[in-house]
């Protein structure tokens, strides 16, 4: 699932690409991932002019001049492409942005979990299901080390499923946790209501040091190498590395795999 640095990645490579070209037509392939009919998207964007994109959480904001946002949230699967018309479409694209510049903006998703929205920046919380009941941004300016720990007070479990859930704090996935665990030094299995207030202030820190250090390696990334087909992991230091000697104390990285999620983390380094 795309997370806090890709999406980051794909707003930074768009910004130097989209904005101030006109949408010549806009096509629904998949509709069970655009949650509008064919002719309401055609309509809304066609003609159109994009604006700078954003992200919050895990959704990627496509504003124009004028009209409706295009709100997309990946998934698991989710990917895009930016490339001419005579390029083969991905398998299962579900939309396709034609541009006056010659290019397509095309979105593609192997297991159709994503989904696409039309809503007006005031209608986000009736036009997109769950958007309302977002946590604050995990690198948002409001998120001080007090909220976030207000934030953390709410939840008693096993404290990596407590920063994946969107509800607590936006933006956090299965890969990141795991990074911003280790670099915090906290047992992804420990329960949130075990950690002392010494060990919420290192996660919160960490949280921040650790999306600070990787987005800055994917957007760089993404704009030498262009979108990828799978995200970018490989500069990540435990997660899918099990097996491997911890890059802190060089004792094995632990992996576990339950409800098919993979969870990496060193049992010395993470008490």
């Amino acid at each position: 699932m795309p997370e806090i640095p890709d999406l980051e990645g794909y707003c930074a490579y768009f910004n130097k690409r989209l904005p101030g070209l006109e949408v010549t037509q806009a096509q629904v392939v998949i509709p069970i991932v655009v949650r509008a009919s064919r002719e309401e998207f055609a309509d809304a964007l066609g003609g159109r002019t994009l604006a700078e994109m954003r992200r919050v959480g895990k959704y990627l904001l496509f504003p124009f001049d004028a009209g409706p946002y295009l709100v997309v949230h990946a998934m698991l699967t989710g990917r895009f492409q930016y490339s001419d018309p005579s390029e083969r479409k991905r398998a299962k694209t579900a939309f396709v942005l034609s541009l006056e510049n010659g290019k397509e903006l095309r979105y593609f998703d192997d297991r159709l979990m994503g989904k696409a929205y039309l809503a007006a920046e005031c209608d986000f919380a009736a036009k997109v299901p769950r958007w309302s009941e977002m946590g604050p941004d995990a690198m948002s300016d409001d998120l001080t080390d007090e909220r976030f720990r207000q934030r953390l007070s709410r939840y008693r479990g096993q404290i990596k499923n407590v920063l994946t859930t969107e509800q607590c704090v936006a933006g956090i996935g299965n890969a990141y946790s795991d990074e911003v665990l280790f670099e915090a030094g906290i047992h992804p299995y420990r329960r949130r209501s075990e950690l002392p207030a010494e060990a919420e202030g290192r996660l919160y820190r960490a949280m921040r040091s650790v999306f600070a250090w990787a987005t800055p390696i994917v957007v760089e990334r993404m704009e030498r190498e262009g979108l990828p087909s799978d995200h970018y992991r490989d500069h990540l230091r435990v997660h899918r590395r099990g097996g491997q000697p911890c890059p802190r104390c060089g004792a094995s990285i632990t992996e576990i795999t339950a409800g098919q999620r993979i969870t990496n983390f060193c049992r010395h380094c993470q008490t």
